[in-house]
């Protein structure tokens, strides 16, 4: 397995490499020259394998050589043994041939967790075997940074900063990330928005000699290493519910599109899934674009879901490769135009092929509040307000028939409805206790540091605390 940078430099790499390197000196994000392909008896194989099991060996599809299954089996099971709940991964019937695909019994309860911890052994094993230190670097809107410095904080061979627009994450969020006191984890409260965030790590990782010098890394979803796992989840929920014999639909709340591009991913891998719904919230650049095939930034308006308070998807790159038929060069162009003008598009025969995999829809902050409130009369389940776009979109997709009514549609539930304890009682009146183990959370001591939206003094800021 090789991979290549979207934006056209860097061919041929090992997934070792790209795992480390994070984000390509171009400033384009890795993917692989193919992606692997299960066979219809290969998938009634791994079917029958429990979460752990089935989990190394998709990922071992895209290390190749650069990792031992049985290493990787030993990775994944250390792994998912941290998570609790009936199941690594519960499908919960929610009625109507609709399901809601728990994912948030990792330790900072939300599905960053199923990446990000096994993505830390990862790095260790890689790091470990070259003798190699690292510095990591991310950005993140709530969920990416708590489960980042949970999964790689104490590592002695590593260092690793968060950066997060202050003050538009929940307190949950923050709480996760400013309580956790290591040496060498830092959590930097940014004065901006997401978007701010993303863009200074960019910057950094584009300074091709400091990133040379501290051996700079990132964790967030750019980071090929990162969607990998998020494969799994996909592949598991639906051989649950008869697949590969069986078509699955899935409803995916979107910001940052990793999510949702890697169910794109196992789609293409031979998984019978039918569509992929796009739920965005009131920033819906993303349902903008799939109505139109114009992306057009905007300015980022603060929600009640504002993990999804995004207007730059980084992702989304990596899916403009495949609509241009990983013609770089145009990908390069249009990001470029993006980055200097807010926009770029691309033409209707393209869009329209592009709706055989994908639908869209979006919920304001007063459909949120109203959704959580439909799931909790119908079924006493209690979601947050991101899964609320997703359930949604779910019951829009079945009312407008673009879903079959036979085709089980499984709406991602993307973090526990206590991490937004405002939100859920504004709709439900009812409060979401936080885990068995987290009461304290809110009055833990924390830590964290600040810097303006400027990526040389974010930069200077790191150089005065690294240990490495």
């Amino acid at each position: 397995m090789k991979y290549l940078s979207t934006r056209g430099s860097q061919k041929n790499l090992s997934y070792n490499k790209i795992l480390l390197e994070g984000l390509s000196i171009d400033g384009g994000l890795f993917v692989p020259e193919k992606l692997p392909k299960f066979s219809l008896s290969e998938l009634l194989e791994i079917s029958k394998l429990n979460y752990y099991e089935l989990a190394s060996e998709i990922i071992h599809k895209f290390t190749g050589d650069d990792a031992d299954i049985k290493q990787l089996r030993e990775i994944c099971k250390r792994t998912y043994q941290k998570f609790n709940g009936p199941d690594i991964a519960p499908l919960k019937d929610i009625g109507g041939n609709n399901f809601i695909l728990e994912l948030f019994h990792g330790p900072t309860w939300a599905f960053k967790d199923y990446a990000m911890q096994l993505l830390a052994s990862d790095f260790e094993r890689v790091l470990s075997e070259s003798n190699q230190k690292s510095l990591i670097l991310g950005a993140t809107s709530g969920d990416t940074g708590s489960a980042a410095l949970q999964a790689f904080a104490g590592k002695d061979n590593l260092d690793i900063f968060i950066l997060f627009p202050k003050g538009r994450v929940s307190p949950i969020q923050e709480a996760q990330m400013t309580s956790i006191i290591e040496d060498g984890a830092h959590a930097i409260q940014i004065d901006g928005d997401f978007d701010d965030c993303q863009q200074i790590v960019k910057d950094i990782f584009s300074d091709k000699k400091y990133r040379e010098r501290v051996n700079l890394s990132a964790v967030n979803s750019i980071n090929w290493a990162r969607v990998v796992p998020q494969i799994v989840y996909y592949f598991y929920s639906s051989f649950k519910l008869g697949a590969p014999n069986q078509q699955i639909a899935f409803s995916v709340p979107t910001g940052n599109f990793g999510n949702i591009y890697a169910g794109l991913c196992a789609k293409r891998m031979g998984l019978p899934i039918d569509k992929l719904i796009c739920a965005s919230n009131r920033n819906n650049i993303l349902n903008r674009f799939f109505n139109s095939g114009l992306m057009e930034r905007k300015n980022v308006e603060p929600s009640l879901s504002p993990s999804m308070d995004i207007q730059v998807s980084s992702n989304f790159e990596r899916l403009l490769f495949e609509i241009y038929e990983r013609d770089s060069r145009k990908v390069k162009f249009d990001l470029e135009k993006f980055k200097t003008k807010g926009v770029y598009e691309i033409d209707k025969e393209k869009l329209q092929s592009l709706k055989n995999d994908f639908l869209s829809y979006y919920l304001d902050d007063e459909g949120i509040v109203k959704e959580i409130a439909r799931v909790y009369k119908n079924n006493k389940t209690i979601i947050d307000p991101h899964s609320a776009c997703g359930t949604y979109a779910a019951e829009q997709a079945r009312k407008n028939n673009e879903i079959d009514k036979k085709t089980p549609i499984i709406s991602l539930a993307c973090a526990h409805p206590c991490k937004f304890p405002d939100a859920v009682y504004k709709s439900i009146k009812v409060k979401s206790s936080l885990p068995n183990g987290s009461k304290d959370l809110l009055s833990r001591k924390k830590k964290s540091l600040f810097a303006p939206a400027d990526h040389n003094t974010v930069k200077s800021i790191i150089e005065g605390y690294r240990r490495l």
